[in-house]
């Protein structure tokens, strides 16, 4: 069997933050890709906005770079849960993984999620022990955790045997050594060690092509485009070539372009065979796990495997009094052109419109439904959308639901509170370690409609020193009641006007402010959380009366506590089943669904009659 000696195509798998992005930059820096004058900025692969605010990959990227002579093809892979989707395609795509792990945090439970795909997928692993220049760092332990992660989830002779290379990616260093005095301001020893043991590709150029598009992107110019692989003979620009379908169908088309990868570039080329990793454009209705094939030796590759969702969101053209004045996009038709075009190229989404101007959206999680949010609300976009719920599925003729594997680290005057909290949202305790310097790490598997609000609460609880991670598990029969939720009212404005400092002093003791003096609000909108458990209505418009009379104390200053503003995500958290957020490109808003109170107390009245019934 003929090999492609002179390529490599690997994937880049890692738990958020271990450094797989800064990684990418040291291995585009040091090969023999990128001329003298590119200045790379920090981070380069992550181009999205939001991913450079947050510091974490949402989207799989490739690059190329060339090392004495191979070209190496690297994707960067989203190391959160939520974008579980996109890394699962990927493993199709390449032939070995590089896995990042921290030296100091060892395995954390997206590196099991990672992992998992990847050996199921039969890639060859090499483990990269990065951030090897901590005070703290734990290389040797590290590994020995790596391995034990590998023998649980039931990787192969083959697989164990995996080579490790020791790095601090963000000061261009590694070596094969797990003694950071041993250090070399080079990046050789990995690229050595993937020449060595990830397998190149089969050259099968010489037969009928096979191209299975993993990703997708679009473009304004040329439409959608398919990257993928060629997994079997030549692709040439004015190719006429069949495209099967997912449902069977098979659709003929030219090839228009062929993008191949260099440094950070898409360079257009004129043919792609086997081993090559490319993008296509041509193909109006192009779907990931499609194959295209020559149009008379029709034969699809297996269909890719997309996890379904798990959590759904109802989204909501804004009716609210204030609708219309922030955004630029406002009605149903444009919300539902921008949910369809998120379609185009995020697989593990869903869209259902389930009335003119509302739609049932799914996804893998709060954050893959939150980033959709905020992208859209800084587009020009207004819409509301209701509080997170979990999807619900019948196996087996049983009710389940999904649950989540959560990992905690916390100091230990904290844990009593930590497990208690999540004891009461239904979470069983699996594992507890003592990681030394006063930590702990404990594992639990708890349903994932416990967990959703559960975030604020965890911080306030271990004063912010708490670190939590989670992930989907399985689905599992359902437990019945109902779990989690929020635990106080909230403060609603009865009127509408501005918010004024005389009135938001009398509030403060009922609880907790949301909104600013001089806030607009409107009769319905959540001002503030309530101390105790029900709603409370309020009057936060109130000025205060001005009389001829002098005060003894008229010269001291009116002093209010600064309000709590909630971010897109608190807001989410914070919602209750009767309530709608509001998103505009300017404000983010929580509002009751039925603004006014006696239609609010009459609504009430009515559920809890129906549930006596």
């Amino acid at each position: 069997m003929k090999y492609r000696e002179d390529i490599r195509n690997i994937a880049i798998i890692a738990h958020v933050d271990h450094g797989k992005t800064t990684l990418v930059d040291e291995l585009l820096k040091q090969s023999d890709t990128l001329d003298a004058r590119t200045q790379l900025q920090e981070r380069a692969m992550d181009s999205n906005a939001l991913e450079k605010e947050r510091g974490i990959t949402i989207l799989a990227k490739n690059t190329a770079v060339e090392y004495q002579g191979t070209k190496i093809n690297i994707m960067d892979t989203p190391g959160h849960a939520d974008f579980g989707g996109e890394v699962e395609r990927i493993m199709k795509m390449v032939d070995g993984v590089l896995l990042v792990v921290d030296a100091y945090e060892g395995t954390m439970p997206q590196t099991r999620f990672v992992l998992k795909k990847a050996l199921e997928q039969k890639v060859t692993p090499i483990v990269v022990v990065n951030k090897i220049d901590k005070p703290s760092a734990r290389p040797e332990h590290v590994v020995d955790e790596v391995l034990e992660l590998f023998i649980e989830l039931g990787a192969d002779d083959d697989q164990l045997d995996f080579p490790v290379v020791y790095t601090s990616a963000i000061n261009g260093t590694s070596s094969l050594s797990s003694d950071p005095a041993d250090q070399e301001k080079t990046m050789a020893p990995v690229f050595d060690t993937i020449l060595e043991h990830i397998p190149a590709p089969v050259d099968n150029s010489d037969e009928p092509l096979q191209f299975q598009v993993s990703l997708l992107d679009y473009n304004e110019y040329v439409g959608r485009i398919g990257i993928g692989r060629v997994f079997r003979g030549t692709i040439k620009v004015g190719d006429q070539v069949a495209l099967m379908k997912l449902d069977g169908d098979v659709k003929k088309f030219r090839v228009t372009k062929i993008f191949g990868f260099f440094g950070l570039k898409r360079l257009e080329i004129q043919e792609a065979k086997a081993g090559d990793l490319i993008a296509v454009s041509g193909m109006e209705d192009i779907f990931v796990g499609e194959t295209v094939t020559p149009a008379d030796h029709q034969e699809a590759l297996p269909i890719l495997h997309i996890d379904e969702p798990t959590l759904q969101m109802t989204f909501l053209v804004n009716n609210s009094p204030f609708a219309g004045r922030e955004g630029k996009f406002v009605t149903a038709r444009k919300i539902e052109e921008r949910l369809m075009a998120q379609l185009q190229t995020d697989v593990s989404l869903r869209v259902d419109p389930i009335g003119p101007d509302s739609w049932i959206v799914s996804g893998r999680g709060e954050l893959h439904l939150s980033i959709l949010i905020e992208n859209m609300r800084r587009e020009g976009y207004e819409l509301q959308v209701s509080r997170p719920e979990v999807i619900e599925r019948e196996i087996d003729g049983v009710k389940c639901e999904p649950f989540e594997r959560v990992q905690i680290d916390t100091p230990e005057e904290y844990m009593g509170a930590v497990i208690e909290s999540l004891g009461m949202r239904k979470a069983e305790m699996q594992d507890m370690i003592n990681t030394g310097n006063g930590q702990v790490r404990i594992i639990f598997l708890a349903p994932a409609r416990g967990l959703i609000g559960y975030t604020t609460e965890f911080l306030s609880m271990t004063r912010g020193y708490g670190i939590m991670h989670h992930t989907f598990d399985q689905y599992l029969p359902m437990i019945p009641g109902q779990i989690g939720g929020r635990h106080h009212g909230a403060l609603v404005s009865i009127d509408t006007g501005k918010a004024t400092t005389y009135s938001i002093m009398s509030i403060e003791e009922r609880g907790t402010v949301f909104v600013e003096p001089t806030t607009e609000v409107y009769e319905g909108m959540i001002v503030g959380e309530n101390s105790r458990e029900n709603d409370l209505t309020v009057n936060i418009t109130k000025a205060k009366q001005m009389t001829n009379v002098r005060s003894a104390t008229k010269d001291q200053t009116a002093v209010i506590k600064k309000p709590r503003i909630l971010t897109l995500e608190e807001s989410l958290e914070f919602l209750n089943d009767d309530e709608y957020c509001e998103v505009t490109p300017e404000s983010i808003r929580l509002r009751k669904q039925i603004l006014n109170k006696n239609e609010r107390e009459k609504a009430a009245k009515k559920r809890k009659q129906a549930e006596q019934a």
